[in-house]
């Protein structure tokens, strides 16, 4: 149990959340490599008590992004020795939005239990279906015995939606019941919408803790290192992969497509081609391509038929959308979240394939199309995502009864922290096609670079 002895801590105020700044921790630096200095001339220094706790409090209070600009860090996530909310004043509510992903009971579970076994709080609600759900008073109790198991099942035991999100009604909602802890589990708007009502929060002055927990099943939230569910969501694509191998293998000239989740980003393309290791080409947004002509995809599926008499497509449903537009299909829709609603890449590609080779090349291909996109969303997460949705679950609490709030939390180069919302919705992480992992695939598939001139395409 954490030390309740608390407010005196941070002076009867909560901590507006904010990232660290090398000037803020100039002196710890330069008091470490004193330190440091002095156990080389003087290893006897380490039996020092104090010095081993200043060592160890050091170590686990800063996390710092690989690759950002420097002197940005964040402050490590954990329980901490004091904290501002006494647990009989706590009274939270927890909140699902956006599409499904595998993992969100077990992120309601262990906020739950986090709350109720490690601080004693009783008073948590659960806000269901969505943003909207503040409003249209949509609540119910939760207790450790009513979200025992809701782990085993996918989707959110409280209902999600898109879109719905007003400030105003929602901090009047938080205002009117008496909510002290907003618990945010969704993606990118989502977490737009829990920087709203952060600000919201504080311009009213109002003591409340407003934190999030990053949820896409894309992995494409910047910032922190993968989002929950991603690793199931990959498992479950490697299984859809298999089956349209097994179907194309089963046939002569066999070409599968399997289109995967990716609206910006191809990570599960890419993690499941990998682990997969039957895919012929993998195409994902970040990376263009193209059909015709010396170096195209039709050259290399001919060659693959050629050698192999069968081949095997990942793409990711992002990739190729200024292909599918060009030829007058409706685009620029959005949905209620405010996001580009997708042309169908996988049988618009499907009916190209099958066309050229038809009439251009005369040969008769089986044309297998497999769209696992909501099997692979829907389903409970496996292992590895339950233990690191517990480990988000619970940094959210500690950071939300130490007084922080304005956080999201997530590992930070292998290290769980409290990040700003506003740092992880400046962007959207995608693949670089200059990293290893995007380096590793081109040797696993053996595919064309499409990065041949224009000329050479017409020469061809």
């Amino acid at each position: 149990m954490v030390n309740k002895t608390r407010r005196d801590s941070h002076e009867g105020k909560i901590i507006w959340s904010r990232e660290f700044t090398l000037f803020d921790i100039t002196f710890s630096v330069y008091l470490w490599r004193v330190i440091s200095k002095s156990i080389e001339e003087e290893p006897s220094l380490l039996n020092c008590q104090h010095l081993s706790t200043f060592l160890i409090t050091f170590h686990v209070q800063v996390a710092i992004q690989k690759g950002s600009p420097r002197g940005v860090h964040f402050r490590r996530a954990g329980p901490r020795e004091k904290i501002y909310f006494e647990p009989e004043e706590v009274r939270a509510c927890i909140v699902t939005c956006g599409g499904l992903c595998p993992g969100i009971n077990t992120v309601i579970r262990e906020i739950v239990c986090g709350l109720n076994i490690m601080y004693g709080v009783q008073d948590i609600l659960g806000i269901e279906g969505g943003y909207k759900g503040f409003y249209s008073k949509n609540t119910s109790m939760l207790t450790p015995k009513v979200v025992n198991d809701i782990h085993k099942r996918g989707g959110t035991f409280l209902r999600t939606s898109r879109g719905g999100h007003d400030t105003q009604k929602i901090v009047d909602n938080i205002e009117d019941r008496g909510i002290n802890q907003v618990y945010i589990i969704g993606g990118d708007g989502t977490h737009k919408g829990a920087s709203l009502i952060y600000e919201e929060v504080k311009r009213r002055g109002l003591q409340v803790a407003v934190a999030g927990i990053p949820k896409t099943i894309d992995n494409d939230i910047a910032v922190i290192d993968k989002s929950f569910g991603f690793e199931t969501a990959v498992e479950e694509a490697q299984r859809a992969i298999d089956a349209a191998h097994v179907e194309v293998e089963s046939v002569e000239n066999g070409v599968g497509i399997v289109k995967l989740m990716g609206r910006y980003s191809g990570f599960i393309a890419m993690y499941a081609t990998q682990a997969s290791r039957d895919v012929d080409c993998c195409l994902i947004p970040e990376s263009p391509f193209y059909l015709e002509g010396r170096g195209g995809l039709f050259e290399f599926i001919e060659e693959r038929l050629k050698e192999n008499g069968h081949f095997v497509i990942v793409v990711a449903e992002g990739a190729g959308q200024e292909y599918v537009a060009a030829e007058g299909h409706d685009a620029g829709k959005k949905d209620a979240s405010g996001n580009k609603l997708l042309l169908d890449v996988g049988t618009w590609l499907s009916d190209k394939i099958k066309n050229y080779f038809t009439m251009f090349r005369k040969i008769a291909v089986n044309m297998k199309y497999i769209d696992p996109t909501y099997m692979i969303r829907a389903i409970p997460s496996n292992a590895s995502d339950n233990i690191y949705c517990t480990l988000l679950a619970h940094g959210a609490v500690h950071g939300a009864m130490v007084g922080f709030t304005g956080f999201t939390v997530g590992p930070v180069n292998s290290r769980h922290a409290y990040i700003p919302i506003a740092r992880v919705t400046e962007r959207q992480k995608t693949v670089r096609l200059s990293d290893r992992m995007w380096a590793r695939l081109l040797l696993s598939t053996n595919q064309p670079g499409f990065v041949a001139s224009d000329q050479e395409r017409v020469d061809k």
